[in-house]
Order: C-alpha cells, then structure tokens, then sequence
C-alpha cells in the first residue's frame, strides 16, 4: 500500500490510488483477525502471551502505516481530481 501510494502520487495515477484506497479495509480486517487468532492464543496458552502481545503490536504499527498510505492515496485523489473523498 506504502509502494502504491507513493507511486500514486510520482505518477498522479487515480487508478492506483483508488485500489489503495480499497485495500484500506482489508488491512483493517487482517488486523482484527489477527488480534483474535491471538487472543485465543494467550487465552489457551500463557506462555503465550507475551510473544503474542508482540506481534499484535507490530499488527497495529503495520495498519497504522496503511492508514498513512491510504492518507497519502486521498491527497493525490485530491491533487488530481479535486475531489475530497476522506472520511467517506
């Protein structure tokens, strides 16, 4: 998403904004799914837990650079467009 994002804007390519705007809410799924997954994990398992609370950081830090991506995607539909399509 990072990738398309700044190619995106190199390019003022809608296209390639739009899908990365698409591929905002499977990322905020992945994240959800994993979150639960291991969840679970430390439920079943405490030895678990601290490993898990790791990755379900790193989950969140990774979503988090999506959604920078996808910030980045809004502006260069913006930029090309002038079109606003945040928060829709």
């Amino acid at each position: 998403m990072l990738r398309d994002s700044l190619d995106a804007y190199v390019r003022h390519d809608l296209g390639l904004a739009r899908k990365v705007l698409a591929q905002d809410d499977e990322l905020d799924e992945l994240k959800t799914r994993v979150f639960r997954d291991l969840l679970a994990c430390m439920l079943r398992d405490a030895a678990t837990i601290e490993p898990s609370l790791d990755l379900i950081l790193i989950s969140r830090h990774l979503e988090r650079i999506g959604d920078h991506a996808t910030n980045v995607a809004e502006d260069v539909i913006f930029m090309v467009s002038a079109k606003d399509v945040r928060h829709q």
